[in-house]
């Protein structure tokens, strides 16, 4: 049996699947029943292993054991065997954040605070920074010097990046502004925008910009994440930010965000003219 590679590599990350796993699955798939002599040889993969291989299979729910002499496996429907695999992904997964979820509180991540603010002791101002690849390391890591905001976030940006933040950390953005943390964004206000623009209004300040094309985040004029590259000219697994914890360049940033601000039209203003 001749199987592209690029073909297993793909279910093996779709289904967390070895290289024998899957080249036994697959040689399973296409015999429908088979002896593990028979699907070693197809498959190849070595005899002595076979038998392991395939209890883990039919663990995962991917194939059946058919009782007899030789002992032959049967093939689960693949459709059938991709409901099985969510099921299996969720219950994993909500077995890990229980697991976590107990860490709160706990000795052991005491331990990891403590080990954390002993480093950070050692670390420079400018080692505080970080180059992030990917629009969503991006916005998992922005979202999380945002969750720190004490006073202040300005955010400006692109009217993609207007519905992608909305998206992404409304539910922080919201929960900031109960606590009293002054919201600015600044962004193209236009059609593709302007349901989102209405929703953030709700609990942030929001006004149009046109004459200056930037992505950046402020925090509490300490802490910034910008991005280096236009989202009309990069996909997002290229996407590049830049986060620094310095508060003499974000003070500096913030400040001209501020002065950009007086002159920006508000985004009630130009959304009666859209």
């Amino acid at each position: 049996m001749i199987v592209k590679e690029d073909f297993l590599n793909k279910l093996r990350q779709l289904f967390n699947l070895n290289l024998y796993e899957v080249k036994i699955w697959t040689a399973l798939l296409s015999r429908g029943i088979s002896t593990a002599g028979e699907l070693s040889e197809i498959g190849d993969v070595p005899r002595s292993r076979a038998y392991d291989v395939l209890e883990s299979l039919e663990k995962k729910g991917f194939i059946v054991m058919k009782l007899g002499k030789p002992i032959n496996y049967i093939a689960v429907e693949p459709q059938e065997v991709l409901e099985r695999a969510k099921k299996l992904v969720n219950k994993t997964a909500k077995v890990q954040v229980k697991k976590l979820d107990g860490l709160r509180g706990s000795e052991l991540l005491k331990e990891l605070d403590v080990l954390h603010k002993q480093g950070i002791e050692f670390i420079e101002p400018s080692d505080l920074s970080g180059a992030l690849r990917g629009r969503h390391n991006i916005y998992t890591h922005m979202e999380t010097i945002v969750k720190g905001a004490k006073k202040s976030v300005s955010i400006m940006t692109s009217s993609k990046g207007l519905v992608r933040k909305v998206e992404s950390m409304k539910g922080v953005l919201q929960s900031l502004a109960k606590k009293g943390v002054e919201i600015k964004i600044a962004a193209p206000i236009d059609k593709d925008c302007s349901e989102v623009a209405k929703d953030l209004m709700s609990f942030s300040k929001v006004r149009h910009v046109d004459k200056i094309n930037a992505r950046f985040c402020v925090v509490d004029n300490k802490e910034i994440m910008f991005m280096v590259t236009d989202d009309k000219e990069v996909h997002p697994s290229y996407d590049i930010g830049i986060w620094v914890n310095t508060p003499f360049f974000a003070n500096a940033l913030g400040n001209m965000f501020e002065i950009s601000w007086k002159s920006m039209k508000d985004a009630n203003t130009k959304l009666k003219n859209l």
